[in-house]
This record gives structure tokens, sequence and C-alpha cells, in this order.
């Protein structure tokens, strides 16, 4: 097993500097939480959203409410902190100001630090050199790190390019692509070199730093290859034993490679337009020192890719890339059935309340929704068409679920084993929407009961909840049998 791996309960030695980890519900921050406690350190992760992290199993881990935009909350994270990692930014959402944003939450966060008198900054920014062009992205990175710096403490940037591991972006970009598509026409940015580099080896720079306390500046980071994206995806088309052919010509207008990605991968047009930019510009490593302060040795792409490979294979991907992205903002948590709309089903069970959990908390993604899928599928094309995330989100993982997890489009909300699952909506919608099962015992089995809840925002919201009412008559009673069925059939 990997040094890297969040298995093992060192323990935590009270007396160590205090650890501060933002973007904790995020795709590098939840991986690398459990790798420092691993490690023994004290760690506090700070998160908008508290609740999204209560699934996950990190023993000793102290989760507080904040927000890097908010200077009264980061006060509170800041006190005792020793040395704070800031993962956090805005690129995934669907602003036009994203840029913006980022350097303001950047500067907030830079300056509570230094009234906090936090020792160092430990960031991970993007590769690109700022003397040629640069899409908004990376320069956003590069801003973001110029920022935190600005407040006179001492940072530790890491800029890399592409990350390969299992649930990033760009892996599942490049994943779905080459898997879906045998003739690839392409834009000539494949052509552009970039210097991929593994997640573990990201994670191993990252839980490094700490030993190194007094090292401060800039350290670019990649693996040992330096590619272009079209021998990526004929990497991976390898590595799967797929035959394919990409034939690169110009494509005179760059949104339509946007709106492709945005058609034929899981990744959202805001993601997918960000990130295809930033494949106009070469990012490689000019400045090897990270090789020789930290011991780190890198691995080959190929090495990379079999390793996301294997996850995927093995149903143990940690985080991904929609594990903090939300569909809209957030609201209020369910609490109250007082004001609301709602359907609700019931069915005895010939089986324990063990296996119906699980009957109910395989539904979404790959597996589908058991009554209507059809339906399921249109209401996601629908949310894509106003620009929401739709169902390409699917899951983490095929059958265990945990509180913060993306299921298509709907989100855990909250989860008692063996008792209850609540997903929650993050549909572009007039309201907000949670679906609802708990199971109990009932003799010699359960009683299993489902309930869709609606909080409707004014008359279009009424309307929105009677307009589907009709396929809520197919739709909802089918699937409460569904899972009674696959629940009697698993004992």
């Amino acid at each position: 097993m990997s040094a890297l791996e969040p298995m093992g309960a060192t323990l935590m030695d009270p007396g160590k500097p205090l650890i501060l980890v933002t973007g904790a519900t995020g795709y590098i921050g939840g991986r690398l939480v459990p790798r420092l406690l691993a490690a023994g350190h004290r760690v506090r992760c700070l998160a908008r959203n508290p609740g999204r992290l209560a699934g996950r199993h990190w023993p000793g881990a102290d989760v507080v409410k904040g927000d890097v935009s908010d200077p009264v909350s980061l006060e509170s994270a800041l006190s005792g902190v020793s040395q704070a990692y800031y993962l956090v930014h805005a690129m995934g959402e669907d602003r036009p100001d994203f840029r913006g944003r980022d350097l303001r939450h950047a500067l907030t966060f830079a300056e509570a630090c230094a009234k906090a008198g936090v020792r160092r900054i430990i960031y991970l920014g993007g590769l690109g050199d700022p003397t040629h062009h640069r899409s908004d992205h990376l320069a956003s990175r590069q801003e973001v790190g110029a920022a935190l710096a600005s407040s006179g403490l001492p940072v530790l940037e890491f800029r890399a390019a592409v990350i390969v591991g299992s649930g990033s972006a760009s892996f599942e970009m490049v994943r779905h692509l080459t898997e879906r598509l045998p003739i690839m026409i392409t834009p000539r940015w494949v052509n552009t070199r970039c210097q991929p580099i593994g997640v573990r080896d990201v994670l191993a720079y990252l839980t490094e730093a700490l030993e190194h306390p007094e090292v401060r500046g800039i350290f670019e980071i990649g693996g040992k290859d330096v590619l272009d994206y079209r021998t990526m995806m004929l990497g991976y088309a390898e590595a799967q034993g797929l035959r394919r052919i990409i034939v690169p010509m110009n494509v005179p207008f760059p949104i339509l490679s946007v709106l492709w990605v945005d058609l034929v991968t899981p990744i959202p047009m805001a993601l997918a337009g960000r990130l295809v930019e930033g494949m106009t510009t070469e990012v490689v490593v000019h400045d090897p020192r990270a090789l020789e302060v930290f011991r780190v040795k890198p691995m080959t792409y190929r090495e990379a890719l079999a390793l996301a490979l294997q996850r995927l294979d093995e149903d143990a991907v940690e985080t991904t890339w929609a594990s903090s992205l939300a569909g809209e903002p957030e609201g209020p948590a369910l609490s109250s059935h007082e004001g609301l709309l709602l359907e609700r089903h019931s069915r005895h069970v010939k089986a324990p309340p063990h296996a119906v959990f699980q009957a109910f908390c395989g539904l979404g993604g790959e597996n589908g929704w058991p009554a209507g899928n059809w339906l399921w599928q249109i209401r996601g094309f629908l949310d894509r068409a106003v620009r929401g995330m739709g169902m390409r989100r699917g899951r983490r993982h095929p059958r265990e679920l945990r509180v913060g997890d993306p299921v298509d489009f709907w989100r855990v909300e909250a989860l008692e084993p063996d008792r209850l699952l609540r997903l929650r909506s993050e549909m572009r919608l007039d309201g907000h929407a949670w679906l609802q099962f708990t199971v109990l015992p009932e003799g010699t089995g359960s009683r299993l009961e489902q309930t869709a809840f609606f909080e409707p925002h004014g008359l279009l919201g009424l309307l929105y909840w009677y307009s589907v009412l009709p396929f809520h008559l197919f739709v909802f009673p089918g699937m409460i049998r569904a899972i009674k069925k696959r629940a009697e059939s698993s004992v």
C-alpha cells in the first residue's frame, strides 16, 4: 500500500501545530485531509456547509463553518492556526466574474491570515508562462497566488498542469471523449504541450510541504512526461484497448469546442469552457527546483493513468470534480413539513431494513432510476438547457453514499444507516425539492416510506409542481415498487 493511502490511524499529537484546510469539500481538499490526519497532523476544515463533510471518516478533524469571503467567520476559523492550505477557486461557477471573485476572496483570506498570525499559506495554482497568452482560468490561478502573497505572509505556491486522477475534471473529459468517439475531429489545441501530473504526486507535494516550514515561493510541479493532449487521449485509448483516430483541424469558433465537450462529457459548459481555454496554452515545467527540495519522484502519465483506471475499476473513487460543485446556491435544509407540498408512498417489504436501505441507496448514476428512467433523463436534459447540472454528475460510487455526495442532480443531505436517505435537488427551479426514503422494522419485514417534498417560490413554483404531478403519478409509485422488489430479491 502506498504511503499516501489515507488508511491507518496515526494518533494526533495535541502539541502539534494546527493546520487549516480550505476547500475540504473539493476534489483535492477532500483527498488531502485524510492524508494529513494519517500523518498525525492536527487539522481544521473550513466549509460553507459543514454538513457536506458529515459522511467523511475523518476522526479528529475539526470542521468549522465559514467562507473565505467572510472576514468574521475567518477570524474564528484561523484562531490558533499555524499554516493554512488555500484550495478554493470559482472556476466551476457559471459566473462571468469568476476571476474577480477569486481575486477578492484571496485578498480577504490573506488579510485574515495576517491578522491571525498564520505563519504560512500553502496554495495549489496553475502552470503557464505569464509572459505569453494565458486563459482567464490560468491567469486567475496565478493572480490568486500573487494576492495571497500581498499580505506579506510567506506563501508556498505549487503550480501544476493537468491533474490525472480518478474523478478529476480533466481526466473525466479525456475519458469520455476517448470512450465515446471512435473518430475525433478535434480543434488544434490537441497539439498543445502539457505536463500532466498524477493526483497522488500532487498530494505528496502538498503533504510534504509541512515538513519544510521555511520553504516559500513558487514551485512548478509536473509528471515525468511532456505530452500533447492528442497523445494523452491516444494513451487512454491504448490503456483501455480501444482504437481511436484523431484528426486536428481549425475550428472557426472556439465555442463549438466547448459545446461539444458539454454534449459528450459530464463536464458542464462553464467548467468545460475554462478547461478548453486552458488547453490552448502550453503548460510545462521550466523550473525544476521542486525535484531538488521535495522527495517526490513524479510518475509517468502511463502510471498515473493506470492508477486512475484501477480506482474506477475498484469503485474506490475518493472525490470527484462534482464533489463541491452545486447546481444552485444552497438553501435551507429540510427541517419541517409545514408549508411544503409533498407526495408520500408507503409499502410493506418482506426484507430486513438493511436490505431495503441498500436498495434505495443504489439509485441514480449508471444504475439509473427504476421507474420512468427516460423521464428522469428528459428532466435532466431540460435542466441542462437552462444551464443547470442535469444528470451528468452521476455518482462517486455505484452502491455506497455519504453525506455531500452528488447523485445526478441530487445531493445527499442526510444519511442514517439502515434508516434514512434524504436527497436535495440541485436543479434550477422555482423552489427547493427533496426526495426522502425511510425504512423501519415492521413484523418480520420492514416499512418503506418514500416522500417527495417541494417548497415553492411564488406562483411559478406552484405552477411547476402541478405541471409535473401527472408524471409523478407514474414515476413515484413505480419507484417504490421497484425498490421493494430489489430489496426482497436480495434476501
